[in-house]
């Protein structure tokens, strides 16, 4: 029976079979795992919500502890586990040792930013000279380039290393071998079965890749070829008399882009930015430290940070500004350097704001047209001349969120081609539907993960485009609306969601993509000093019976049915659903809750 089906035989939460959303509310915990989580909390002491949270998730009885207090060293895999790796890091250990200049190609977003910023750290630290190419958005479009190439050839380089792309890019790395550089691909990508030559592909998304490492990011690669060289120059004696590079230290970088990237939080993955953010609370990485602080954000910095607060503004310089900012932040040990680029960074950030809102208008406008034609059309696809190519990421991302289904924000560029990206939901691979497309030629170019993809074609090939992707993503979207239920962990009241239960469920944490956020509802509370805030944001306070009273916010919800129906709720009883989070704004503690679903009692 299909999972979609399976969650449906669940019992409703406080009788919800249809909030304002139009979702029922159902019970995450499975019947068969729940004497688990009870002992889970007779064995290891913890409350009750917070064994049903671990239970929920998969920890078993005795996984509990591991679970909870992550070693890296326990799920460290050894990186020649992903194939190509013994073959990187002999030729990298290579340079370093003859000091040959190292080109470092990498992406423009976040991801791309930050495996730039781990591979020239270690080579600064090793003394191995590198140059760091970070392509522009608008002009040269993703991945190496021929032109680019050529240029860093001219400039000395011996050995090129994609990072976070390349794994599609036959000619630009048939043209570095053609001019004498070797070439090592560090990417997670959906990669064709026919590779690039190259010296060495790293891709755990590779079709003959057995690692089982495929949810990693590309920094998550490119920290695993940082260990496996650092081993080989150990074997080959370079660091005797020196200091090796403190490896541990740049997990800062990795844990941004895992959670920026969107990879899932599960495993290896959780690992990394467990220890990443508390590297990142020492603020030792002066460029972070600078965008912090631009950012306004005065509080020890937390997983949802990195994905809402610092990652849009490192994306910022490559949407529509200079796409090198972000990697010369992360780089760069000059204090006056990292405040000037963090605040060029900030600049560009509200800049790209305001691009996106007018941008994000249109769109769900022609896609209400588009769907209003075909209300069960599984994906939507919109498209404008006018667009911004850096924004359409963001307008993909918007349009998901607003329809509940994959959606592709297409511009047209320089040559009259369509480009553009796309986001999916869960259970719907994006990535391979448009390297399907590619393989059939439907499509110039295009590829990606299960959760966003970037994609170009002719202006003529857009239909048929549509027509193809709708059909491959058919049946997998199909199935998210049958399960298209809001999933609870536990209830609760105003009274019993103090600090200390919250501080708690954060131990299970990370939570973001593959390790979804514990929900909990809240019954008949009354809503009280319901009102607008910031830039579309809707709070209000919720009061339960024996008077405690909780905070609420929901964001960018003013013009959407969860903001009305909470205006419409002021003075009234109302089931309300959401994330509990610590405001630790000022210094002190006060539970919040971000509402994502409100239901009549």
């Amino acid at each position: 029976m299909p999972e979609s089906a399976l969650l449906l035989e669940r019992r409703p939460i406080l009788g919800v079979t249809g909030s304002v959303l139009g979702r029922p509310w159902l019970d995450r915990c499975p019947p068969e795992r729940a004497p688990i989580a009870t002992a889970i909390a007779q064995t290891h002491g913890v409350p009750d919500v917070l064994a049903r949270v671990l239970a929920t998730r998969g920890v078993g009885v005795h996984e509990v502890p591991g679970f909870l207090a992550p070693k890296l060293r326990d799920l460290m895999p050894d990186p020649h586990r992903l194939r190509d790796m013994q073959a990187a890091a002999e030729r990298l250990a290579e340079a370093v040792v003859a000091r040959e200049t190292v080109a470092v190609f990498g992406d423009y977003d976040v991801d791309g930013a930050c495996s730039a910023a781990l591979l020239g750290e270690y080579l600064r630290a090793a003394g191995t000279p590198f140059l760091v190419h970070i392509p522009d958005r608008l002009t040269e479009g993703y991945g190496p380039n021929v032109e680019a190439i050529r240029a860093l050839g001219e400039r000395g380089a011996k050995l090129l290393v994609t990072v976070d792309c390349g794994s599609t890019s036959h000619e630009p790395l048939a043209e570095a071998a053609r001019l004498g550089l070797d070439t090592i691909v560090l990417d997670h990508h959906q990669a064709p079965e026919a590779l690039p030559g190259a010296h060495a592909v790293v891709n755990p998304n590779r079709q003959d890749d057995l690692s089982g490492l495929g949810h990693l990011c590309a920094a998550g690669v490119v920290f695993l070829t940082l260990v496996a060289l650092n081993r080989e120059l150990r074997v080959r004696g370079f660091w005797a008399g020196r200091s090796e590079p403190d490896l541990l230290a740049s997990l800062d970088l990795v844990a941004l882009a895992t959670v920026a990237d969107v990879v899932p939080l599960q495993g290896l993955n959780r690992a990394f930015v467990r220890q990443g953010l508390k590297i990142m609370r020492a603020r030792a990485r002066l460029g972070l430290a600078a965008l912090l602080d631009a950012a306004g954000l005065a509080q020890a910095p937390e997983c949802w940070h990195l994905g809402f607060l610092v990652g849009p503004r490192i994306n910022a310089g490559g949407r529509i500004g200079d796409a090198a900012l972000g990697s010369r932040l992360l780089l760069t040990s000059d204090p006056i350097e990292a405040g000037r680029i963090a605040a060029e960074l900030e600049r560009l950030n509200r800049e790209r704001q305001e691009i996106e809102k007018a941008a994000v208008e249109e769109a769900c406008a022609q896609a209400e047209h588009f769907l209003a034609a075909d209300p069960d059309a599984p994906v939507v696809v919109t498209t404008a001349t006018a667009w911004h190519p850096g924004i359409v990421g963001l307008v993909a991302a918007r349009l998901k969120e607003r329809f509940g289904r994959p959606a592709f924000a297409l511009a047209t560029n320089g040559d009259g081609n369509l480009v553009g990206s796309a986001r999916s939901i869960p259970g719907a691979d994006l990535g391979r539907a448009v390297r399907a497309a590619v393989e059939i030629g439907i499509a110039l170019k295009g590829g990606g993960h299960a959760m966003a993809a970037g994609v170009t074609l002719r202006p003529s090939e857009l239909e048929r485009f549509t027509a193809f992707v709708s059909a491959r993503l058919a049946e997998s979207v199909s199935q998210a609306f049958i399960g298209d239920a809001l999933l609870v962990d536990a209830a609760l009241t105003a009274g019993g969601a103090q600090p200390e239960l919250v501080a708690a469920i954060e131990r299970a944490g990370p939570f973001g993509a593959g390790q979804p956020e514990p929900v909990f509802a809240f019954a008949n509370h009354r809503v009280v000093d319901v009102r607008g805030v910031g830039n579309g944001h809707v709070r209000m306070r919720l009061k339960s019976r024996d008077g405690a009273v909780l905070n609420a916010v929901a964001f960018r919800a003013a013009a959407q049915p969860l903001g009305r129906a909470m205006m419409a709720a002021h003075g009234t009883d109302a089931h309300v659903a959401g994330t509990l989070c610590l405001d630790r704004w000022g210094g002190g503690e006060r539970v919040e809750l971000r509402v994502c679903d409100m239901a009549a009692p």
